[in-house]
């Protein structure tokens, strides 16, 4: 009844949007949706976001009114800041990972997608697009650019520099000057490169929307009055380090941009997902406004961001769960309501972990576990193998971690079977165990979560809720339950 509430209470106030200033910027996926890309193509959207370290592949999302979003397909590669671009007919997704860029391509959204092909450029973030003549570019980090071949599957040349960034004023607080997330739309006989500036993370201050505009694919570019689109202006602000922006436009013929963000002092659950709506000025420039008129609101989303619970019922795990550390195989298996996961290693730190995304500042997640012969299950918070908390248990004793260098071991009177459960109220955590799923213990309290994040461990991860699977056998879940907590 909750959930049916919830959704009723977005749809109501997405209708009402157009007189509330208020309104925007609006998050449209909380939680770890870094480096949005998106796309319309006729009534439907689809975007996309950074993968980083967890598989398998990119998930694409759908929409119909850019407010309600369901999970699609995974799409082969990971990688981060990729671009997810139709043309001719054939969909593509450009993306960095490691030292080059790649792209995979489709003819259905659906799939099937091809292998990544390594296209052997360098730089970050590509941006395509395609000239009035036909021919095809990919912009990339630190303003450069190079042409692809007709098929958008290699590159033609080396990458030249085209565009030198926006400066802004010295005396701002960001964290490097990094002109990257290149974006490009044309319109009205003007390419408009939308890039972002200032670094993702660090200062509350630091990211930041920049445009620029030329009539020719690679410049010269005049850099917008406007500038900067979009920028964090203080710590005191609800959104941090907002940046990396994308136009798109819907079927009414309204503008929006699509950026990051980090929720104030939540670096622990990633950069959600935020849209505005922006205005072109009549000297063909465009900026943020604060009302719009809204899309018809899709009702039909059977399974929305936040609604993580699972009980396992499915022929195939929900394609929202992910595995860390680049391997495409999540060692699952789905039967009698239940998920059997393949254990690995002897720990959190070199365990199987199956991960998947909190959306709420304050949560409690609970599971029911039956252990394996010879295996260890558990529930934790991971951001990686050696930042994490939770709890685990071996059969003999239940393993309380505070972090991975600090842990209490618990005898455990619940024999194989029991039920684990974590709150976690604005980063603060407890910890309790059941062996019934009604009548808990608290095993542990006040453990504090709020630095695990990027700014001290780098990697441009969040902290996931992950089931946890470690030794030679199989340990059993059901029930999977997540729910926002005030």
């Amino acid at each position: 009844m909750n959930k049916i509430l919830n959704i009723l209470a977005g749809a109501i106030l997405f209708c009402i949007a157009p007189v509330v200033a208020q309104e925007y910027p609006k998050v449209i996926f909380p939680g770890d949706y870094p480096d949005p890309s998106i796309l319309r193509d006729g009534k439907d959207y689809y975007m996309t976001h950074s993968s980083f370290s967890y598989s398998p592949g990119f998930l694409v999302w759908h929409s119909q009114d850019l407010v309600n979003w369901e999970p699609l397909c995974r799409v082969n590669g990971t990688g981060m800041a990729p671009d997810l671009v139709k043309y001719g007919g054939t969909y593509y997704i450009y993306f960095p990972w490691g030292s080059t860029n790649y792209v995979v391509w489709a003819k259905n959204m659906k799939g099937p997608w091809s292998e990544p092909i390594n296209l052997k450029v360098t730089g970050i973030d590509p941006g395509h697009i395609v000239d009035e003549e036909g021919n095809r570019y990919l912009h990339l980090s630190e303003g450069t650019a190079v042409k692809l071949a007709k098929d958008g599957l290699s590159v033609i040349g080396e990458p030249i520099t085209v565009y030198d960034g926006w400066e802004y004023p010295n005396d701002w607080n960001t964290e490097c000057f990094c002109l990257e997330s290149p974006k490009l739309t044309y319109k009205n006989g003007y390419y408009y490169l939308t890039s972002a500036e200032g670094g993702t993370a660090g200062p509350a201050t630091s990211h930041m929307v920049v445009s620029a505009r030329s009539k020719n694919v690679m410049g010269p570019w005049e850099n917008s009055p406007y500038n900067p689109i979009v920028h964090t202006y203080s710590a005191d602000d609800k959104w941090w380090s907002k940046g990396h922006g994308t136009l798109v436009d819907d079927i009414n013929g309204n503008w929006w941009i699509v950026y990051h963000a980090y929720a104030k002092d939540f670096h622990t659950l990633g950069r959600s997902t935020l849209i505005e709506p922006i205005e072109w000025t009549s000297d063909g420039w465009f900026r943020t406004k604060s009302t719009a008129t809204s899309l018809v609101t899709d009702n039909s989303i059977k399974r929305n961001v936040s609604d993580i619970s699972d009980n396992f019922n499915d022929k195939e795990l929900d394609i929202r769960w992910s595995t860390f550390g680049g391997t495409p195989k999540l060692c699952t298996e789905l039967k009698g309501n239940s998920l059997f996961l393949q254990g690995k290693g002897t720990s959190p730190e070199n365990g199987r972990v199956l991960l998947t995304i909190p959306t709420h500042q304050s949560y409690e997640t609970q599971v029911e576990v039956n252990l394996g012969e010879k295996n260890s299950g558990g529930l934790l918070l991971f951001y990686k193998p050696k930042v994490f908390a939770g709890i685990t248990c071996d059969g003999k004793y239940f393993t309380v971690y505070t972090n991975s260098e600090k842990f209490d071991n618990i005898p455990n009177t619940f024999d194989n079977h029991f039920f684990l459960k974590i709150i976690n109220k604005l980063n603060v955590c407890s910890i309790e165990i059941s062996d019934n799923g009604k009548q808990w213990e608290r095993v542990a309290d006040n453990v504090n979560v709020k630095e695990m994040n990027h700014n001290n461990y780098n990697g441009f991860r969040s902290l996931r809720i992950a089931l946890y699977s470690a030794g030679e056998g199989t340990t059993q879940f059901k029930d999977f339950r997540y729910k926002r907590i005030d």
